[in-house]
């Protein structure tokens, strides 16, 4: 009890009092024409979700260029706040600042009007709830809670896959139709480079040699329980999956970063199922795999983009249902057959290979990611102001 009253009391001076007397320390100047800032919340490195978006501002080569890792959730809190306080000093001045995820730090003051805030997002398409959007279920905060300290103010503009989910993010993110916009998701552009996918193959291969000559399944599901303890599925019968699959195909499993204690993969499966979380980036995976089994992950929306099959391992449907919900109907939505045990996902694994509806994954595609063509990053810099040679390389 006292511990919470602690913790809510440092939470209430650092986002109502500090942070926001830090930026304003910091923004009373004139802005810096061309400074962008890059800021990553949780991740060491630039991200999938930024990388496009952040190679293309640095081919223009006339801005500033700024990047900043908050480690928010994953480094001590003193290393967070002392990294939350150098953004804010940064972003002072700033012309423009990127961003992929949520950030109550980032709400919780008034930004100054100059500065332009895009906000990427880290996923497409508009799957299981979040923000607003999931404030009467087990998931998430309360509607008050998220009121008192905001997730999505100062953006000028949220990018989203496609014009079927605005309604979505207006809705999660409690925005207006003049901050969304459906001009298409950055990091999608990589999977419209014929190269780039050539030679994620070649990459997994040279770091797993045991892929030659199979087919790569890619098991990429999302986390379970809250984000602050958030665990792996556990149903992936790896043994009995072996037996019936192991002489044609391997499985490549990339759990969701925010789980910290992996499942181990027994011994007899080593030659079969590799755990590359901490390995391999999931766009590579996405690329080089021939089916992804997944469960309620964004990321069936980008591989829909690649035109291969997908099977859902939803085995505990009803209550993840009950727990967090979707945005529309479960059953309808999916583009492949849902599956709720070992038995019948290997069934639906050999069946894939010859006989899989592709039309599922067209309309799935044509509906949910819309906007993404290849062109995405250059559009949001045309829709922001930064100028470039769109037409030309169009």
């Amino acid at each position: 009890m006292m511990k919470n009253i602690i913790t809510n009391i440092g939470k209430f001076i650092l986002l109502r009092l500090i942070y926001p007397w830090q930026y304003r320390r910091f923004s009373k100047g004139s802005i810096e024409e061309g400074k962008v800032i890059f800021v990553e919340i949780r991740n060491e490195k630039i991200s999938n979700s930024l990388k496009s978006m952040y190679e293309r501002v640095i081919e223009l080569g006339k801005f500033n260029i700024k990047t900043h890792f908050l480690l928010e959730g994953v480094g001590s809190r003193k290393e967070n706040i002392k990294r939350t306080m150098a953004f804010l000093k940064d972003m002072g001045d700033a012309q423009y600042v990127f961003l992929c995820e949520a950030n109550n730090a980032f709400a919780c003051f008034d930004k100054r009007k100059e500065t332009k805030v895009i906000q990427l997002w880290h996923g497409c398409g508009a799957f299981k709830k979040f923000g607003f959007s999931t404030a009467d279920l087990k998931f998430g905060s309360s509607k008050s809670q998220q009121e008192k300290y905001p997730l999505y103010n100062n953006l000028d503009l949220v990018t989203v896959s496609s014009p079927e989910v605005v309604w979505a993010y207006k809705e999660a993110m409690g925005l207006s139709d003049d901050i969304v916009k459906p001009l298409g998701i950055s990091r999608t552009d990589v999977f419209f480079d014929v190269e780039y996918i050539e030679n994620c193959r070649s990459k997994i291969e040279a770091l797993i040699p045991q892929i030659k000559g199979k087919k790569v399944i890619l098991y990429a599901p999302t986390f379970r329980g809250d984000v602050s303890n958030a665990k792996a599925p556990d149903k992936l019968e790896l043994e009995f999956m072996k037996k019936n699959l192991g002489d044609k195909y391997v499985i490549l499993i990339k759990h969701h970063p925010f789980i910290k204690d992996l499942p181990e993969i027994s011994e007899s499966c080593y030659e079969f199922a590799f755990d590359v979380t901490h390995e391999l980036d999931i766009d590579v995976l996405l690329c080089a795999s021939d089916i992804c089994i997944s469960d309620y992950s964004s990321l069936v929306f980008e591989y829909a983009l690649l035109n291969k099959p997908m099977i859902f391992f939803a085995y505990d449907l009803d209550d993840y249902n009950d727990w967090r919900g979707f945005y529309y109907d479960y059953d309808e939505m999916t583009p492949g057959p849902i599956v709720k045990d070992a038995s019948k996902l290997v069934d639906q694994i050999e069946l894939a290979s010859n006989n899989y509806n592709y039309e599922e994954i067209k309309t799935f595609k044509n509906k949910f990611m819309e906007a993404c063509d290849g062109q995405s990053t250059n559009r949001i810099l045309e829709h922001v102001g930064i100028r470039w040679s769109y037409s030309e390389d169009k």
